[in-house]
């Protein structure tokens, strides 16, 4: 077994206070070596040193845990844009079938790109990252402005706007991110089954992400418990009306249909945030349907940010298709992605009877 091999000043040696116990193996990021570590192992022990006050270690160890939770929420992001960019360039020159309306055909095959689903698959893809993107652009915005804004009004509710994102950022996206990589091998077909395309490595890689750093289960629960409750549920509040004085703003044709598809979700979130306000008082039912709500929670103010995107991007006007482009991605996160949240309210909002009806010692049967 190595040897944990520094001394105090830098140089090496050996160590017997700290050795390595074993190297893991694991699913992915097999880049990044893991191992465990044991401590005082040997009659000597290990030396200890306080960091900080006495009893304020899990105080202090948050505020180190909530910037990593968003760098986790980013790494969800990255990895999700590095198979998404693979996964166009492969449909860009694999071909195979005839796609509709097609006649720059070679062999008498399309390419990929130009078929219907293999579309769909790559515009959930990009519209799930910009709307990734935007969520975690707009929590490290709070957190700067938390820290640094003159006015200690604005400080504050940005620290509360960096509070309620967080959770959302880091498992939202994560989450999202084991989804869209896996998306990525789809689009490559048969061959994203293959080590050689590579884009197998983007989904196994991404699969810790939702375990880092409190499990997103803890994420969604932290999100239920701890930042809806603010100031008695009106911060967040307060937030679902600025969401709705932004749609209110939309005009013109081409938002028309964000503005009422984004209407209806903030409808289904309030309603949602509603019954579980009721509930607080019921910790079965408010944990139960707490997974699903930071996923429904997440995807309207996801489709919220790009909406907003959207109508700077129509203030701007057209600039070789960039500021189009991304009018086209907010209408089809609108259109087709938040109508999920109606499926996910009734995730939210049933009892959790039903989730331990059948007693434990018959789930395996």
């Amino acid at each position: 077994v190595p040897k944990f091999l520094v001394n105090e000043d830098g140089s090496l040696g050996e160590r017997n206070d700290v050795h390595v116990v074993s190297i893991e193996e694991k699913l992915g990021i097999h880049a990044s070596p893991t191992c465990v570590m044991a401590y005082g192992e040997n009659s000597d022990g290990a030396v200890g040193y306080l960091i900080g006050e006495p009893n304020k270690g899990m105080r202090q160890m948050f505020t180190m845990m909530n910037d990593a939770r968003l760098g986790v929420g980013v790494e969800g992001l990255a990895i999700a844009e590095r198979a998404y960019q693979q996964a166009v360039a492969y449909a860009r020159e694999r071909r195979q079938g005839k796609a509709p309306g097609d006649d720059d055909l070679k062999d008498g095959q399309s390419l990929i790109v130009k078929h219907p689903d293999v579309r769909r698959m790559l515009m959930t893809m990009r519209a799930y990252i910009e709307a990734m993107r935007a969520l975690t652009y707009r929590n490290g915005t709070a957190i700067d402005l938390a820290h640094a804004h003159p006015d200690e009004a604005v400080r504050e509710r940005e620290q509360k706007l960096a509070d309620l994102l967080t959770p959302m950022s880091k498992a939202w996206c994560t989450d999202l991110g084991v989804e869209l990589t896996s998306l990525a091998i789809q689009v490559h077909g048969g061959m994203g089954y293959v080590e050689e395309t590579g884009v197998a490595q983007h989904f196994r890689d991404a699969r810790i992400a939702p375990i880092y750093e409190g499990t997103n289960g803890i994420q969604a629960i932290d999100l239920v418990g701890r930042k809806l409750p603010y100031d008695g549920g009106a911060f967040v509040k307060g937030v679902v009306a600025d969401m709705r004085e932004d749609v209110a703003a939309l005009s013109g044709d081409e938002l028309s249909s964000i503005a009422s598809s984004l209407t209806e979700a903030i409808d289904v979130l309030e309603d949602t945030m509603g019954w579980l306000f009721e509930q607080r008082e019921d910790f079965a039912n408010t944990l139960a349907g707490a997974t699903p709500f930071l996923r429904l929670m997440s995807t309207v103010v996801g489709g919220w940010l790009l909406a907003k995107g959207a109508a700077a991007a129509q203030a701007a006007g057209d600039d070789d298709g960039f500021h189009a482009d991304k009018i086209v991605v907010a209408r089809f996160y609108a259109e087709q992605i938040l109508p999920q949240v109606r499926g996910l309210a009734a995730a939210v909002t049933r009892p959790a009877d039903d989730l331990f009806a059948i007693p434990a010692d018959r789930l395996s049967v």
